[in-house]
């Protein structure tokens, strides 16, 4: 029996690579993990910034209760069965008028799994859409193979090594439009970027990237994750990681650091350079 998602919404999926929206929490739950993120920016800002934005979920509590909330682990229970580990975090955030967007690209491409059939939520802390630089799917595309990534690490690419995919059918895309609280899920493969925000506010949103049932394994680096529910994974060469008691706890701030050095290698694997996050 389906504990949140929709027969029709996991026939999309399938179909076309994506759900949205999907409420999550409410606006107000929104704005206040907003507001809470706001509030550790400015308390922690060696911990978190703009080079420093993935596995946020490790440093503050509030962000590991999103990771585990339950209208999100359901929707993934779901589509990938009960048994549930996460890979890592990311935190997106565009300032306001910022040049900063996202290009073509399939988060698979770089992650090191040995498949690319894994699920991402993406979870709007403010308005997503069109003048806030809202993410587009190429609707159908991860029935493709896996396309080709040329590096470019251009400036306002915020992805890692500013990779690419030239000749995109763009009339294939769809812009999820969501309202704080709301999420969307997409497919490992699916092609999707977003544009530069014009908006006079920040445009943040938390990728869960990404839940991953116990068949797929990490192959390039080591097996690192955090038990959602289910089985444990049970990898040779894994890495369980504990959850923040609080924001800032020792021992998951030490253990970020050993998530976010193994993310780098995997991510950059090949690469002829290597940005700070």
């Amino acid at each position: 029996m389906l504990k949140v998602l929709t027969k029709q919404q996991i026939e999309q999926y399938h179909d076309e690579g994506y759900i949205a929206p999907v409420r999550v929490v409410s606006e107000a739950e929104a704005l206040l993990i907003k507001s809470q993120l706001e509030e550790v920016e400015v308390q922690f800002p060696e911990e978190i910034n703009a080079e420093s934005r993935n596995n946020l979920h490790l440093s503050f509590e509030f962000l590991d209760a999103l990771a585990h909330n339950p209208v999100i682990v359901d929707a993934m229970e779901d589509l990938i069965g009960p048994d549930i580990a996460l890979w890592a975090s990311v935190m997106f955030i565009k300032e306001p008028s910022s040049k900063h967007y996202v290009s073509w690209h399939q988060d698979a491409t770089y992650m090191g799994m040995d498949d690319v059939n894994f699920p991402t939520p993406w979870i709007a802390l403010s308005p997503s859409n069109l003048e806030t630089g809202c993410m587009t799917m190429i609707s159908g595309s991860h029935k493709q193979e896996i396309r080709k990534h040329e590096d470019t690490f251009a400036e306002y690419n915020i992805l890692t090594r500013g990779q690419v995919i030239s000749e995109v059918d763009e009339s294939k895309g769809v812009d999820l439009i969501l309202e704080p609280g709301e999420m969307s899920i997409h497919h490992g493969a699916i092609i999707h970027g977003s544009k530069p925000n014009k908006s006079q506010q920040r445009r943040i949103g938390f990728s869960l990237q990404s839940y991953m049932p116990p068949a797929i394994e990490q192959v390039v680096g080591r097996n690192i994750w955090t038990h959602i529910r289910g089985k444990k994974r049970q990898d040779s060469d894994g890495l369980s990681l504990e959850r923040p008691k609080y924001n800032m706890d020792p021992e998951t701030v030490s253990q970020r650091k050993i998530a976010n050095e193994n993310m780098s290698d995997i991510l950059y694997k090949g690469a002829k350079t290597k940005r700070n996050y």
